[in-house]
């Protein structure tokens, strides 16, 4: 997944803007895709890891954490220079190993793809630099499975269920800064993105 982002980011740094001759006040459209860290899903997943450690017995716990994401892409239609509307798109996954006196019993899986409207309200306008609020609500298509260790351990029973709750994104300040048609950002807030994240944006 790190792969697939540095080549979407590559693909937007290599972009040859069709529209190069306009201003930065012509320029209608953006996408952009970004790599956040501490998501409401990662923070659900603690809560949900503790349950499953509560409930295998005395001395079990987690290890060889392995996770991707949140990997999101947008993409926002400015209806007014100060005022864009459009989506999110954001994945995750999360592996780890149950543990239970040193020994793996099982794996722990979680993944979780997000679709969320959003609007953006750009409050800083320059050709170089700018600086904006974003807020996104939608819905988190949400996967769990608990593998056994295939070794009759009755410890641990193999089980998966899928189900579709309530998210979100609130970006109280972001600051992106480059050419006019290509920037870099970085947001703090709260949500299925993270609580930081950071990207390349293409304005045409």
């Amino acid at each position: 997944m790190k792969k697939v982002f540095l080549m979407a980011v590559a693909a937007i740094l290599t972009t040859t803007s069709v529209n190069a001759q306009n201003g930065y006040n012509d320029t209608k459209h953006e996408v952009a895709v970004s790599l956040g860290l501490y998501s409401n899903s990662q923070w659900l997943d603690v809560f949900e890891d503790v349950t499953v450690i509560l409930t295998s017995g005395a001395h079990a716990s987690l290890d060889n954490d392995r996770f991707i994401g949140p990997l999101s892409a947008e993409y926002f239609y400015h209806a007014k220079p100060w005022l864009g509307v459009g989506g999110i798109l954001t994945y995750g996954n999360n592996k780890q190993d149950l543990m239970l006196s040193e020994k793996k019993i099982g794996q722990i899986s979680h993944s979780y793809l997000t679709l969320m409207p959003a609007v953006k309200f750009d409050w800083l306008r320059k050709p170089k630099f700018g600086m904006y609020s974003k807020l996104a609500v939608g819905a988190t298509l949400r996967s769990e499975s608990i593998d056994d260790n295939d070794d009759n351990d009755d410890r641990v029973k193999s089980e998966a269920e899928s189900m579709v709750h309530v998210n979100w994104q609130v970006s109280l300040i972001g600051i992106e800064a480059g050419s006019p048609t290509v920037r870099g950002f970085a947001e703090l807030g709260t949500g299925e993105q993270g609580i930081i994240l950071a990207g390349v944006r293409y304005k045409f």
